[in-house]
């Protein structure tokens, strides 16, 4: 478990079920927000909360960072 961890470079061309679980896996308390690239989203910042973004076959696209 790393609940440090600030992002997930390991996650970008995998799945986004794989990618979710291996986010949660190094913190469950995360909230995980799967969304389509180009999705509009807030600018807030929320230490428990990685965004996924992934493409229509849904494979992870760019790398889920906290906040």
């Amino acid at each position: 478990m790393q609940a440090d961890k600030k992002e997930w470079p390991e996650t970008v061309g995998k799945n986004v079920d794989e990618a979710k679980q291996l986010i949660l896996a190094d913190d469950a308390n995360i909230q995980v927000q799967v969304l389509i690239e180009g999705s509009m989203t807030t600018r807030d910042f929320r230490i428990n909360r990685v965004r996924i973004f992934h493409n229509d076959q849904n494979i992870v696209v760019s790398i889920p960072r906290r906040g």
